[in-house]
């Protein structure tokens, strides 16, 4: 593991996270957490009495944050392998704190980011909170899905989806092995 992500794991995404509203207790789901760069650190914000819900298509990626969280002693993690291009999840209704979609709606098309984005609105409590890093977008190392989209299309697109912009917040934040500043965009969801 190199010295950033390291780093972000036993600090500063700690911190990051509690700064977009994980708090204590919450349930999380980490949608296309990948190695847990996200994951781990907010299974420390939620401590044993949260859960944090890592899903991916990766089983690899899956085993290897496991490996990671078990070396920090978290327990709170439950891994959800998904590997079709169906984002359904086996969570229940109104049963998460906050969603995550960080770097990974670049790899959709139009119709699979509006089906993850209704069934992060199915499994997202009243008022809760999705939490998107749209990287990759027309202004931000643009790549495949997202490269013709600016960020304001990406705000209006999530808007469809029946949740409320919250805000942007321009952070330091992991991304894949190294430290990247970056637009993470805040919505509620609407009753």
């Amino acid at each position: 593991m190199n010295k950033d992500v390291k780093e972000w794991l036993d600090d500063k995404g700690v911190a990051f996270l509690s700064d977009i509203g994980i708090r204590k207790n919450h349930i999380v789901s980490d949608f296309g957490c990948g190695e847990g760069h996200y994951t781990i650190p907010a299974a420390k914000v939620v401590g044993e009495s949260g859960k944090v819900y890592a899903v991916d298509r990766d089983r690899d990626s899956l085993n290897e944050m496991m490996r990671i969280a078990k070396g920090e002693g978290l327990n709170n993690i439950v891994t959800v392998h998904n590997p079709s291009r169906d984002p359904k999840i086996d969570l229940k209704d109104e049963s998460v704190d906050l969603f995550l979609l960080y770097d990974i709606l670049h790899y959709m098309d139009a119709a699979g980011r509006d089906r993850i984005y209704s069934e992060s609105w199915r499994v997202l409590k009243a008022d809760a909170l999705l939490s998107v890093y749209p990287k990759h977008n027309k202004s931000d190392e643009p790549l495949w899905n997202l490269s013709d989209m600016q960020l304001g299309e990406v705000t209006e697109e999530i808007e469809g989806a029946q949740f409320h912009f919250e805000g942007k917040l321009y952070r330091e934040l992991i991304h894949d092995n190294s430290y990247n500043m970056g637009y993470i965009l805040m919505f509620r969801k609407l009753k």
